[in-house]
């Protein structure tokens, strides 16, 4: 049964039952987001994702479609936001300028630089590094997110007749597993507790008994490693 099976008052119910959903997949995102996107922009691009989910759920995929409508809420998400231009101008530039600099630096010493390096490559106030530096971390959050989204549609979509498509599938999940082998103990660990688990900068720094700082540190060199590595080893683009 698709969306135009159900009348006005099945529409609504299923939409008021989706809310709580909604909701919370859109919280989780909005906090990897800079105050300028609005959790409403969210809100409705997951409601027009259930919408989609509804129009195109085919029970012999084999799949229960609160599965699949929680991956068309997220996708609906991130393809808004990927259509969205949310860095300003001046933001977009201090990020380029933070990643050469930061590229500069590991050259030459070998490891990552601190936000005093930054700051002095850079001409920019610490506060203004860091703000880049966050605002680079919530470009990366999304370029995770958009590949574990691929993932999730490929798994979710099993097109028998296109055989081609499961060994696709399987080949990008190859891909990610090797490129998350190169990773130190540390960054794994980052990303399995702040992915895995979902838990936030602070709870993670706990958990590993280290500092927020430390751990926006590892996370953020550990996504620009994997997003550098998919473009360089794979030669594939993500936005």
């Amino acid at each position: 049964m698709l969306w135009k099976d159900f009348d006005a008052r099945d529409r609504q119910e299923i939409v008021r039952h989706y809310s709580p959903k909604i909701k919370i997949v859109a919280s989780r995102l909005k906090a990897k987001l800079p105050p300028s996107v609005e959790l409403g922009e969210l809100l409705s691009a997951g409601a027009m994702g259930l919408l989609e989910a509804l129009g195109r759920f085919k029970a012999e995929l084999g799949i229960k479609f609160e599965t699949y409508a929680e991956s068309r809420i997220k996708g609906a998400m991130l393809d808004d936001l990927r259509r969205m231009d949310w860095f300003s101008r001046g933001q977009r530039q201090r990020v380029r300028t933070l990643e050469e600099a930061t590229r500069r630096i590991e050259n030459d010493s070998g490891g990552p630089p601190s936000l005093e390096q930054l700051a002095e490559a850079t001409g920019l106030t610490e506060r203004e590094v860091s703000m880049g530096l966050e605002a680079l971390q919530n470009q990366l959050c999304l370029s995770l997110d958009a590949i574990t989204e691929n993932i999730s549609s490929y798994q979710q979509n099993p097109l028998d007749n296109e055989p081609y498509k499961s060994a696709e599938f399987k080949e990008l999940v190859d891909k990610l597993a090797s490129l998350i082998d190169d990773l130190t103990p540390r960054e794994k660990l980052v990303l399995s507790l702040y992915y895995g688990e979902e838990l936030n900068m602070r709870e993670t720094s706990e958990v590993m008994g280290i500092t927020e700082g430390r751990v926006s540190q590892l996370h953020s060199q550990a996504l620009a490693r994997l997003r550098q590595k998919f473009k360089s080893q794979y030669n594939i683009e993500q936005h």
